[in-house]
């Protein structure tokens, strides 16, 4: 599984970066009706912060950020249609963080749950430490943006001192000179 399609699936909700059902169901080649089956047999072991049910407006938000081909919804679930009125009925994606992926190897028993689990676990270690560099090197550079700064400070202020008696020297050497010709 490519570490790069992976990580497009990693999704930051609720200040969680979580996995969505139908995206984890594709991984692991199963329906996303029998991934939540599945996880709803064996709801003790996904409490709210290991996998929770988005809300109308994250859903919302979310599908227009991610542009999903039509196979792709198909392969989601996500729009069946009813029988009485023909209209797609929607069902909003459960997210899994990291816990909650990590749990799925404990209920999805097939080989294949298992590589791409593998799979997932190091793409989160690997986003969480890309993060915690990201943090580092921010860190880093406000340390030096405030060790410099007063530096600069002091530079700029001396250029501007500079700047300002040149100026009052030009307007010296301009003003009509009075008193005596020789």
């Amino acid at each position: 599984m490519l570490i790069k399609n992976i990580q497009s699936k990693i999704y930051e909700i609720r200040n969680e970066k979580v996995m969505l059902d139908f995206d984890l169901a594709a991984m692991y080649e199963v329906e996303t009706r029998v991934l939540n089956q599945t996880v709803k047999r064996n709801l003790d072991r996904f409490p709210e912060d290991f996998m929770f049910q988005l809300t109308m407006e994250e859903w919302n938000f979310l599908k227009s950020q991610i542009v999903t081909s039509k196979s792709n919804l198909a392969m989601s679930s996500q729009f069946v249609m009813t029988s009485k009125n023909k209209r797609p009925n929607v069902s909003i994606p459960y997210a899994f963080t990291e816990q909650g992926v990590s749990m799925l190897s404990g209920v999805l028993k097939s080989k294949k749950a298992i590589q791409v689990n593998l799979s997932i676990m190091r793409v989160f270690v690997a986003v969480r430490k890309m993060i915690v560099s990201n943090t580092a090197i921010a860190k880093k550079l406000e340390e030096l943006e405030t060790k410099y700064n007063k530096q600069f400070k002091d530079v700029y202020e001396a250029l501007s001192y500079l700047m300002e008696t040149k100026k009052v020297e030009t307007k010296q050497s301009q003003r009509t000179k009075i008193g005596f010709k020789k």
